[in-house]
């Protein structure tokens, strides 16, 4: 029961309408015995630093932060985690208590790694993430974690694309950039032993849910082992991994990346360790086939 005591924990985004975070995260509340409340809230990129502010004034106990403000919002936050730092990218706010502010740190790398099965054995192998967004930033520096041998992001614009390597780059594993034009991607993607899409293409809330990143045409000439793995679960399964299954991929979706991201960022706002994920997990799941 919502009372004057309840707190406020929530997600802001634009659009936030279709998230599963208020369910699955209000499940773990309440098997948690926490009297907080988590909200979806719509926030559009002109307001986000009053609506960061104002949520600080009431005494919010924590946001997670989606698309379009998961690299806008580190310049509203008092201080970054060193990872957050890193990827230029966003996606937990805890407040300060004693200095005030907001910290932002980042738990789409833990979410996306806790996915990554360890008989994957990706140790030298070679990886390909079609994006270069706010959680792109983060799937590219847990990958780099892994070991591989090479790491290409594939990207729409140059400016951007140069960028985003510059930013995310590290000596252990270079990244390599390609633009969707050039001519040699269909050659990188049949090396390719996984592919990251962390674009919206293909998602139920895009212009086209049944396009498929780059179109259907370049996927014919990969591996037969190459692993296919979409951020989106909305729908379940994307065209591009329906495909995938039809073609015998091992393929992967990014429900349970939402799960474990959250869990992660709700042991750093209560400071609860052992977090219910199953709860979470069936929470998410029920809300998703409604």
């Amino acid at each position: 029961m919502i009372n004057g005591g309840t707190g406020l924990v929530g997600l802001i985004g634009n659009p936030v309408r279709h998230s599963l975070s208020p369910a699955m995260h209000n499940a773990a509340l309440k098997a948690l015995g926490l009297d907080w409340c988590y909200l979806a809230l719509p926030c559009k990129n002109l307001y986000l630093g009053e609506v960061l502010q104002g949520l600080l004034r009431v005494g919010c106990r924590g946001l997670n932060v989606t698309v379009p403000h998961k690299q806008n919002v580190a310049s509203w936050c008092e201080e970054l985690s060193p990872l957050a730092q890193r990827l230029g990218a966003v996606n937990t706010l805890v407040p300060l208590e004693e200095a005030g502010g907001w910290h932002g740190t980042n738990t789409d790398q833990e979410g996306f790694l806790t996915t990554l099965d360890k008989s994957f054995k990706l140790r030298n192998r070679q990886a390909v993430i079609l994006g270069c967004g706010g959680s792109a930033h983060a799937i590219a520096a847990g990958l780099q974690s892994l070991g591989l041998a090479s790491i290409t992001v594939v990207g729409r614009r140059e400016n951007t694309l140069h960028r985003f390597i510059q930013n995310i780059q590290h000596d252990t594993v270079p990244l390599t950039s390609c633009l969707e034009s050039n001519p040699m991607l269909s050659a990188v993607l049949e090396q390719a032993d996984l592919v990251v899409n962390t674009t919206p293409v293909g998602m139920a809330q895009y212009r086209d849910a049944n396009v498929m990143p780059l179109g259907q045409e370049i996927w014919s000439s990969l591996q037969d082992s190459a692993i296919l793995y979409d951020l989106i679960y909305t729908p379940r399964p994307t065209a591009w991994l329906a495909w995938g299954q039809d073609h015998g991929h091992q393929c992967i979706d990014g429900f349970e990346m939402l799960v474990q991201q959250g869990a992660a960022s709700l042991r750093l706002w209560s400071g609860i360790t052992d977090i219910p994920v199953g709860i979470m997990r069936l929470a998410a799941k029920t809300a998703l086939e409604a």
